[in-house]
């Protein structure tokens, strides 16, 4: 019998995981370098080895007869991207990833192509600092270029003294604080070949800097600024050379004829704001990057129903070290239309657990569900451990 189609990918969280689910569908081998052989996709994949990204030699075993190596996080280091790229096909690859890896370089990468971004500056010490927060008002938003994710690497300075710790590890990115009415996010996937698919734009909650309610289609804005975040998703995907899923998060500013949209942060792998494609797309981000990676025929990303709206809202920690002794509870309160997704993680405060969607016409009613679900499975709303 010979060898069935294998995806290597470097990460072993949830998004792993997920593809894991999609792979098993597709007949197609994933075989993951993950942190923990007990961690959310060491759990439930057989082909595993344990190791760090930035490990040559836990990476070149990775993809020894590997048909494409791609990832659920952006923390791989280029040389060894660059090394990979010479032995198996890497999508996305370094050049596009970059982007996603370094938010100084995207900025400026984005800007060159016109695309509509906050105010920034790249600052190389307080002085810097001093003479952007003079120049647009303060607060700023100040970034660390490298290594940020939910929340983390990112504060509100309303002085320069709000960051005098970091520095000494290079240049910081800082953004003028935008006044931003809801933010929205672009979810598309494109092939090697260069075909794109996109779902819905979605809206999306964020708690803590933490991603927390998702809609889709999104609620709240203009027609006409959902095509043009599409638009713009599409644009950047296809100037940048990004293969496999490309989230593109998105402040909405302005109202009625005068919203618009200004791109906040990319990622180049399946994210938090497509977690509803699973129960709520004709194909799911996870089946779709797959195939797109593989350069494979793209799925549909429409809702499975074009009357409904799918919401997923996240389960940020948990009053209990194990969500699931309360699943009975929690699909009662979710109702009938309630999916719970668990990701068999050990609980901490604050930590992504899980993720519950609702599909229904009515999304103020899928919102109020996919809470009652979350709540329950949280272990009530008195949790103190939150974000």
């Amino acid at each position: 019998m010979s060898t069935p189609v294998t995806v290597a990918v470097i990460g072993g969280g949830q998004l792993a995981r997920m593809m894991q689910e999609s792979a098993i569908a597709l007949g197609i081998n994933l075989r993951a370098l993950v942190e923990a052989e007990d961690g959310s996709t060491g759990q439930v994949t057989v082909d595993k080895s344990v190791g760090e990204p930035g490990s040559w030699e836990a990476v070149a075993a990775l993809i020894e007869g590997a048909d494409v190596l791609t990832f659920e996080h952006e923390h791989v280091p280029d040389p060894v991207l660059r090394q990979a790229s010479r032995r198996v096909s890497v999508q996305p690859p370094a050049d596009a990833l970059c982007y996603a890896q370094d938010k100084l370089a995207m900025r400026e990468r984005l800007g060159a192509m016109g695309v509509p971004c906050p105010a920034w500056a790249r600052v190389d010490d307080e002085a810097a600092l001093e003479e952007f927060g003079a120049r647009v008002g303060w607060p700023l938003v100040v970034k660390t270029p490298r290594g940020g994710y939910d929340g983390h690497g990112v504060a509100v300075a309303h002085a320069s003294s709000d960051v005098a710790s970091w520095w000494g590890h290079g240049p910081l990115l800082a953004e003028a604080w935008v006044p931003f009415r809801c933010e929205v996010a672009a979810l598309l996937a494109r092939t090697p070949s260069g075909r794109i698919e996109s779902w819905p734009v979605a809206s999306t909650v964020q708690r803590g800097g933490v991603c927390s309610e998702v809609t889709a289609p999104a609620v709240g804005i203009r027609p006409e600024t959902a095509c043009e975040a599409r638009r713009i998703g599409e644009t950047i995907a296809s100037e940048l050379g990004v293969t496999g899923v490309l989230a593109v998060e998105m402040f909405v500013v302005g109202e009625g004829a005068d919203e618009r949209i200004l791109v906040n942060e990319l990622a180049m792998r399946p994210h938090n704001t497509g977690h509803w494609t699973i129960d709520g797309a004709v194909t799911s981000q996870f089946e779709q990057h797959l195939r797109a990676v593989l350069d494979l025929p793209l799925g549909s990303g429409e809702m499975r129903d074009p009357a409904t709206h799918a919401v997923m809202v996240n389960l940020l920690g948990s009053r209990s070290d194990q969500p699931t002794r309360a699943l009975a509870d929690a699909l009662r309160a979710g109702g009938e239309r309630a999916k719970v997704h668990l990701y068999g993680k050990e609980v901490r405060p604050g930590r992504k657990l899980g993720h519950v969607t609702v599909v229904d016409a009515d999304p103020a009613t899928a919102l109020a569900c996919a809470r009652a679900c979350v709540e329950a499975l949280r272990g009530g709303p008195d949790s103190t451990d939150l974000p």
